[in-house]
């Protein structure tokens, strides 16, 4: 449109005016996460909902979902500060009939990838499943000749900006200019979006229709910080000493990559201190890691832009630029704090965060040459779900088929560092699981299914220490797998390993492998954290100081939730617990627990005190 786009200040005008241009048959390609225009969406669904005859079919992937409890504690914990962690969001409609089995047959969903866990269980998401490499979706979506695309869009004065989601829109764009797609773009503004500069400003032309309602805005999806715990500062501490000066880097969201973010700057700023605490260590491997300042600095080129890149530009840390970039994304979600920097960082500094399409993020085709020579000693860090001993990596599906989340853009960025020279692909995870009150290996002899398979294995990370993989024979594989698993676990890895011949009949584990426990962990990893090297919270939190002390208690709560014999200790330990204990007093009174009325309560009372203190027993 050579005059701009249609400004349209009601939701309910738009939906209406997209169905009588595409004659009731409406193909709707939603923003993986952040960026969906759930106001405009949520009306298509309505009038779909209130017309059978108008078909809406639905591409997308992450459609954000705030937590539903699933126990009266975690009803208590999360009711009265559900907006102040998650934001005020707008509730996606098809995605709550889809949650409760309400989805009419005029309305199709199929997501590439998922919010992890959300959709395990629900047979109709799990059958619109659709596995894709981040890359390829682009493709997949084209070859479904989407007639509308909805998204959420930033507005600095008359300038446009794509903003949190150029990863496959900007290059749908330039498929409508070619004339080899034919959509209506849909707009809707969101004050709280700040305006990201580069590939993903628009052209006002470009936007078919705009909706700009103060009244239907909508807090952005905000995922909490979680706190790091002494398994990811360990992890974070093996993979800072992996990542060269002058380097590349790439890092997600959680704990994992708040870990490694935290690492690299301790790195960056207190060297000495960074070589004391990997001096203390107990486990083998820290004494040849890298742990000098970041004179040269680092360049980042992620799929995902996170809070921890950013605190990494700010400390200095990534300074290395490309182009006048010194970091490439393709899409960010993240914290309330995180858009707030994002909005409030001076448009000089904001100009060498460049939003771009994952066809160039998370892939060398097309200008390789500048590619290859910009990501040179690339680190990219990934997290996973199970390793097996030989190698392979799961990090979206169950042993049943379920899809916990999907691969995204995984895979991408492993076939990368296969592809780039002196580039590692970093899988980091913890060696151990609890749930139900069973702790379970990470590292397993054998799974169904694979989401990279083994013969892209090159580094593998736990807490207790680093497999270098690639190029290993399959018993030097097994081995190193072996010795940065769990030592509760090795001996069965160890008989599965022999009994498949992929071990001597008399091999062992190494000596300084055999005491991965928890305990050492705590005894290595503990006088730091108190001293606040490592801490619980390196980019801060949106949880009280009151919810900081309740979090690690409702953890031990949720490990032992489904074991009898384990509730039935902490109940029993709540009986002893000092109830007297002012920080243990101000825990209950924020569950609504310190005088409680019913025998369900009581129980709660003392299953939240026994756990409270069993979480001290943890230094």
């Amino acid at each position: 449109m050579a005059d701009g786009p249609i400004l349209l200040n009601k939701a309910a005008a738009v939906a209406k005016w997209i169905v009588e241009r595409n004659g009731g048959d409406v193909r709707l390609a939603l923003p993986l996460g952040l960026g969906k225009a759930n106001t405009i969406a949520n009306a298509l669904t309505d009038l779909a909902l209130a017309d059978s005859s108008i078909n809406l079919q639905i591409f997308t992937a992450l459609t954000l979902r705030k937590p539903s409890p699933t126990s009266d504690i975690q009803a208590r914990f999360l009711d009265s500060a559900m907006d102040r962690l998650f934001g005020a969001y707008t509730p996606l409609k098809y995605a709550v009939r889809l949650g409760n089995g309400t989805l009419p047959e005029n309305i199709e969903v199929q997501e590439f990838f998922f919010q992890a866990g959300n959709w395990l269980g629900n047979a109709e998401a799990q059958q619109g499943y659709i596995a894709a490499n981040y890359t390829h979706a682009l493709h997949f979506l084209m070859a479904r000749r989407p007639n509308v695309i909805a998204q959420l869009l930033a507005r600095d004065g008359d300038r446009l900006s794509l903003s949190c989601n150029t990863d496959i829109t900007v290059d749908l764009l330039r498929a409508r200019a070619k004339r080899e797609q034919d959509f209506i773009l849909a707009g809707e503004i969101n004050p709280q979006l700040p305006f990201m500069p580069g590939s993903g400003e628009l052209a006002r032309a470009e936007v078919d229709c705009l909706l700009d309602d103060p009244a239907s805005q909508f807090d952005l999806f905000s995922v909490p910080k979680r706190p790091v715990m002494p398994p990811d500062h360990a992890i974070g501490l093996h993979v800072a000493g992996l990542v060269p000066d002058g380097g590349t880097l790439q890092i997600g969201i959680g704990s994992v990559g708040d870990a490694v973010a935290s690492s690299l700057i301790l790195r960056h700023r207190r060297p000495q201190d960074m070589r004391a605490i990997m001096a203390a260590s107990p486990f083998p491997g820290l004494d040849s890691a890298e742990t000098g300042r970041f004179e040269v600095g680092l360049y980042s080129v992620t799929e995902m832009l996170v809070q921890g890149i950013v605190e990494l530009l700010k400390a200095g840390v990534i300074h290395r630029e490309v182009d006048g970039a010194a970091i490439h994304a393709g899409f960010f979600l993240d914290c309330h704090d995180f858009y707030r920097s994002l909005r409030e960082m001076p448009e000089k500094e904001r100009a060498r965060i460049q939003m771009m399409p994952v066809s160039f993020t998370n892939q060398l085709y097309g200008d390789e040459f500048t590619k290859r020579a910009a990501r040179r000693s690339a680190r990219f860090v990934n997290v996973a779900m199970k390793a097996t001993a030989l190698g392979g990596v799961i990090s979206d599906v169950t042993d049943s088929g379920q899809i916990v989340s999907g691969v995204g853009g995984q895979f991408n960025f492993i076939d990368q560092a296969f592809a780039l020279r002196d580039a590692r692909a970093i899988i980091t995870l913890p060696a151990t699981r609890e749930s139900k009150g069973k702790v379970t290996s990470n590292i397993v002899w054998d799974h169904p299914h694979e989401t990279i398979p083994r013969h892209y294995r090159d580094v593998i990370v736990t807490e207790y220490g680093i497999a270098d993989l690639r190029g290993r024979s399959d018993a030097e594989c097994v081995m190193a797998m072996i010795s940065i698993a769990d030592s509760r676990f090795q001996p069965e890895l160890m008989d599965r390993a022999k009994g498949a011949g992929k071990l001597p009949k008399d091999a062992q584990v190494p000596s300084q492998h055999r005491a991965n426990i928890p305990q050492q962990l705590q005894t290595w990893l503990s006088p730091f954290m108190k001293d606040g090297s490592l801490p619980v919270f390196p980019f801060g939190t949106d949880f009280t100081e009151i919810e900081q002390l309740l979090l690690p208690a409702l953890s031990v709560l949720k490990a032992a939730t489904g074991s009898r014999p384990k509730m039935a200790k902490l109940l029993w330990r709540g009986f002893s617990a000092r109830g007297s204990d002012p920080e243990l007093r101000d825990c209950l009174k924020r569950l609504a627990l310190e005088h409680p009325r019913s025998l369900e309560e009581w129980l709660s009372r003392l299953a939240v005190m026994g756990a409270f203190e069993a979480s001290a027993d943890d230094p």
